[in-house]
């Protein structure tokens, strides 16, 4: 055959100049593989001489095809293997990898004599390599493999294939990258990531990046035009490389050698095969991704799960640390207080202050180990407690009746409006009496002598509304989104003492969170503070 003009040509375009042309698909580089790997189980358990055209992507899980089908294939053989010049070829796996890699074999900068050694390996201990990097076997009639190097800017550079020829079963597998998916550097040659199935998000998007123009043909007249392009890329090759003896052999008798296996129809028993290994080896892959995706999501599960224990641990140690530096207080201002009353020169007036200091610094530490019970029986309350209902005439008035005595010796007003028709709310007894006295404790500390406090209630929609209204000192516009923290207490100026174990407020919004309820706050520094707890209605 006489050489065509020195220029080769994309295979991938020549496919659809034929008489037939194909119909293209868009592939992932899993999905390539798993093709090629088909045609070639087929060749290997049927027996069938063959000659094969490749060009693979660089990386172990490619070349070990080549490998796997060297080592398994019964029948006689020919393999001829097209390479850039400028890549090394890569190292062939003793075995095939069952795990699949995208990593190069090859670097840019391997010397020439690295790249012979490469091409050594390639091949059995029987093979002879011969000059300008073709490889020939030394089994006459029984195998023989050539490497063959193309041009520097072959357009094959960015195509991959497996043209299998035998008399009775031809097929194409051919795969096209586009521009939009090159490396930034134009020449450079893709490392196409390949999945066993166990895929996962990294991976997908990964694929999605690098999709592939493919054609899958058993169409003579494309076979026939791919052909003529190979022939092409090889011409050119050689005419940038040391001339080969054995490529020029190959290239004078392209026609006695090459096209005759292309002229009869595949066998439709083989075509049957094939179509059948095909269809289980895509239902290997998407079980395997099946799987995969399952455990990928149960390993999230276990991974946010695993966050929040640690968050829960985090926040236990933080609370320890809080209640030790809270109770650590009280115990220095009272271990003072009790230093300053042993001393000789102290004045009854000043003794009576100190004997009230302890009163007071006794009260709070009550207080504040009350209140960190009640937040660690919170914590061990199980979420399904069942609510009762409640109506808020037969809790609200003798809580605020209870408080009266404190309000008139502080000179305030107190009241309330609790209307009879209000509907049973969802909660627990002890939670809404709880509730309720914290957040009216805290209504008349905060305000002053002539102040007013008011306690009303209402429907809103699903939930009873339960105002807690008063006129006193209020609470600064930078702090109001901090007061239901644990342990923080507002900062207040000079005067009164409104120290307290920082508590109250974060217990309410822990036993209204557990029953469906709410709480929210609204404050203007000097005018007073509106808190506003929202109860579900009972539903039986």
């Amino acid at each position: 055959m006489d050489s065509p003009h020195l220029q080769d040509v994309s295979l991938y375009e020549l496919a659809f100049s034929s008489e037939q042309p194909p119909h293209p698909l868009q592939i992932s580089p899993t999905i390539l593989k798993s093709m090629m790997s088909s045609v070639i189980d087929l060749l290997i358990e049927q027996k069938i001489p063959a000659t094969l055209w490749l060009k693979l992507p660089k990386g172990e899980v490619w070349q070990a095809e080549i490998d796997r089908y060297r080592k398994l294939a019964a029948a006689p053989h020919s393999i001829y293997i097209l390479h850039n010049q400028r890549d090394p070829i890569a190292e062939p796996l003793a075995e095939a990898s069952a795990e699949p890699s995208a990593e190069p074999l090859g670097h840019p900068d391997t010397t020439a004599d690295s790249a012979q050694a490469n091409l050594e390996n390639l091949l059995d201990e029987t093979d002879l390599v011969g000059d300008g990097g073709v490889v020939l076997s030394a089994v006459p009639g029984r195998s023989r493999h050539m490497v063959m190097p193309l041009a520097a800017d072959s357009r094959l550079r960015r195509e991959y294939f497996l043209l299998a020829i035998a008399p009775e079963f031809s097929v194409l597998v051919l795969a096209h990258r586009p521009r939009s998916v090159q490396s930034s550097t134009e020449d450079a040659e893709i490392n196409l990531p390949v999945s066993s199935g166990k895929k996962g998000p990294a991976e997908d998007e990964l694929e999605r990046k690098h999709p592939l123009l493919s054609v899958f043909s058993f169409d003579p007249s494309t076979l026939h035009q791919v052909l003529e392009g190979i022939n092409r890329s090889i011409c050119c090759g050689q005419s940038q490389a040391e001339p080969s003896p054995e490529i020029e052999e190959l290239l004078v008798n392209w026609d006695s050698l090459v096209n005759p296996a292309l002229n009869s129809a595949p066998h439709p028993v083989l075509l049957s095969q094939l179509l059948a290994r095909q269809v289980q080896r895509q239902e290997e892959l998407w079980r395997s991704s099946a799987a995969h995706r399952k455990q990928a999501e149960t390993a999230t599960t276990l991974q946010m799960g695993n966050e929040e224990l640690f968050n829960m641990l985090r926040l236990k140690d933080e609370f320890l640390k809080n209640v030790g530096q809270e109770l650590r207080t009280p115990l220095a201002t009272m271990k003072t207080a009790l230093t300053l009353l042993n001393s000789p020169n102290l004045k009854p007036p000043q003794r009576q202050r100190y004997m009230e200091l302890l009163s007071q610094e006794c009260d709070r530490q009550s207080a504040l180990i009350t209140s960190v019970l009640d937040l660690v029986q919170l914590d061990n309350v199980v979420e399904q407690t069942s609510m009762q209902p409640l109506r808020l005439t037969d809790i609200v008035p003798g809580v605020v009746s209870t408080y009266q005595p404190l309000a008139q010796e502080k000179g305030l007003m107190l009241a309330y409006t609790i209307p009879e028709d209000l509907p049973a709310v969802s909660c627990l007894n002890t939670w809404i009496r709880q509730i309720v006295i914290n957040l009216l404790h805290n209504s008349i500390k905060f305000t002053p002598k002539g102040g007013q406090v008011w306690v009303r209630a209402k429907q809103q929609g699903d939930f009873v509304q339960i105002e807690f209204r008063d006129t006193g000192i209020g609470i600064p516009a930078l702090e109001i989104t901090k007061i239901f923290e644990r342990f923080y207490r507002v900062r207040h100026g000079a005067g009164e003492d409104y120290s307290g174990s920082g508590l109250g407020l974060s217990i309410v919004q822990q036993l209204l969170l557990r029953c469906g309820g709410s709480v929210s706050v609204k404050s203007k520094l000097g005018e007073g503070s509106v808190f506003n707890v929202l109860l579900p209605i009972y539903h039986s």
